[in-house]
C-alpha cells in the first residue's frame, strides 16, 4: 500500500514539474519582453498604448479569477475600475490645483469651492489607500449581501451590470463634482513628477508593467493554494461543498473583492497614462469588453486572460481606425463564435491539438510484422527451436 503510494506521488510530481517549469518560462519571458524589449523598440505613444492595454488587463487577471475559477459572471467589473480610477483623478486634480486650489472644472461648472468629501484626497497616502479600500468594502458589502442569499449565474450577472450602469448614470449627473460626461482629464502631474516628460510616462508604463507581472503571480498562488481548490469546487458543486462544511458566501465574496481591488488598480494607473477617465469607460459597454477578452484568451487560465485583453485591446485600437462602424458587431461576433466554438479560448487550441494528436496515435493500428522480420533462429531460446 505504501509503495503503491509513493509511486503515485512520484507520478504526480513528475506531471506537476513540466507544468511549473512551463509557467515560470513564460513569466521571465513575459518580463523580458515587457520590461527590456518592449521599452526598447517601441515609441513612445506606441509604448503608452501598450501601457493603457495592460491597465486593462489587470481587470481581466481579477475576471480570469471570479469568472473561470469562481464561475462568477462578473458583467460589472467596469463599477470598481471606474472608482479606482476616480480616485486618483481626484487626487491628480487637487495636487494640480495646488494646496487649498479649486479644480478648473469645478470654476467652471460648480460653486467654485471643493467639496468636503474631496478634501482628503489631497493626501497622496490616503488617495492610495482609498484606491483599494473603496472597491474592497464595496465589493465585500455587495458580494456578501448577494452570495449568502444564493444569489448566482444569470442573476448575479445581471445584478452586476445594472449596478455599472447605475454607476455611469450617477457620474454623468453629478457635472459639479466628478466632470459629467467630460469627465476628468487635463492632468499635469503624477506625485510631482511631470507627465508631460517622456522619461516619467516610460516610468508609468515601467510601473504598470511590474504591476501586472506581480498581479498575475499572485493569481497563480491563489489558483494553486488550498483556497484555489476550494474556489474550484464551489464552483462545480457548491451544494457539496456546503456540506463538507465550508461557507461558500465566504469564497465568493473573497474573490470577488480580490477581482474588484484588481480593477480599481487598473483604473487608478489608467489615469495617469491615458490623461483622462469619464463614465464612457466605466459602463456595461467597457464592462462587457472586459468580459470579452478574458473569454477569447482564455478564462480558466492564468495567463489567457491578460493575452486575450491586450489582443483585443489593440485590435480595437488598430480596426476601429479603419472600421469604425463595425468593429463593435465584430467584437460581438468574437464572443459569440469563442463561446459557441471554443469555449476554453484560444489558449485551448494548443492542449487541444495536442490531445488529438495523442489520441490519433493510440488509434493506429500496430502495422503486421513483414516475413522477413521474424526472428533468427539463432535468436531463439533453445526450447522454441525447430
Amino acid at each position: 500500500m505504501t509503495g503503491s503510494t509513493s509511486t503515485r506521488t512520484a507520478r504526480l510530481s513528475a506531471l506537476v514539474r513540466p507544468g511549473r517549469a512551463r509557467a515560470t518560462a513564460g513569466f521571465g519571458l513575459a518580463a523580458v519582453l515587457l520590461l527590456a524589449v518592449a521599452p526598447v523598440l517601441l515609441s513612445p505613444f506606441r509604448l503608452g498604448l501598450l501601457g493603457k492595454f495592460l491597465c486593462l488587463a489587470m481587470v481581466a487577471v481579477g475576471i480570469g479569477l471570479a469568472w473561470g475559477r469562481g464561475g462568477l459572471l462578473t458583467l460589472g467589473q467596469g463599477v470598481y475600475f471606474g472608482l479606482g480610477a476616480y480616485v486618483m483623478a481626484m487626487h491628480l486634480k487637487l495636487a494640480d490645483a495646488g494646496p487649498g486650489g479649486v479644480p478648473d472644472f469645478m470654476l467652471l461648472y460648480g460653486t467654485g469651492e471643493v467639496p468636503g468629501w474631496w478634501e482628503p484626497l489631497r493626501s497622496p497616502a490616503v488617495a492610495l489607500a482609498l484606491v483599494v479600500l473603496v472597491p474592497a468594502a464595496l465589493a465585500a458589502a455587495l458580494g456578501w449581501a448577494v452570495f449568502t442569499r444564493r444569489v448566482r449565474g444569470a442573476y448575479f450577472a445581471i445584478l452586476s451590470q445594472a449596478l455599472a450602469a447605475a454607476f455611469a448614470i450617477l457620474l454623468i449627473g453629478q457635472q459639479q463634482t466628478t466632470g459629467g460626461t467630460n469627465g476628468l482629464n487635463g492632468f499635469r502631474s503624477f506625485f510631482g513628477y511631470d507627465l508631460a516628460d517622456p522619461v516619467n510616462q516610460r516610468m508609468l508604463y515601467l510601473i504598470a508593467a511590474g504591476v501586472l507581472l506581480v498581479m498575475v503571480v499572485g493569481a497563480r498562488q491563489l489558483m494553486v493554494s488550498r483556497f484555489g481548490e476550494v474556489l474550484v469546487a464551489v464552483r462545480d458543486q457548491e451544494d457539496r461543498v456546503r456540506f463538507l462544511g465550508y461557507d461558500p458566501a465566504a469564497v465568493k465574496t473573497v474573490v470577488y473583492v480580490v477581482a474588484a481591488v484588481m480593477a480599481a488598480v487598473g483604473g487608478a494607473l489608467f489615469v495617469p497614462i491615458v490623461g483622462i477617465v469619464s463614465p464612457a469607460d466605466v459602463g456595461v459597454v467597457p464592462s462587457i469588453g472586459f468580459l470579452v477578452g478574458v473569454a477569447i484568451g482564455g478564462r480558466a487560465t492564468l495567463l489567457g486572460p491578460v493575452l486575450g485583453s491586450v489582443a483585443v485591446s489593440w485590435a480595437q485600437t488598430s480596426l476601429s481606425e479603419q472600421f469604425p462602424s463595425g468593429w463593435i458587431y465584430l467584437q460581438g461576433a468574437l464572443f459569440v463564435l469563442v463561446v459557441a466554438f471554443l469555449p476554453g479560448g484560444l489558449a485551448s487550441v494548443v492542449p487541444m491539438l495536442r490531445r488529438r494528436r495523442r489520441a490519433g496515435r493510440e488509434a493506429e493500428p500496430e502495422a503486421p510484422a513483414a516475413p522477413g522480420d521474424a526472428p533468427s533462429p539463432d535468436l531463439l531460446p533453445e526450447g522454441s527451436r525447430a
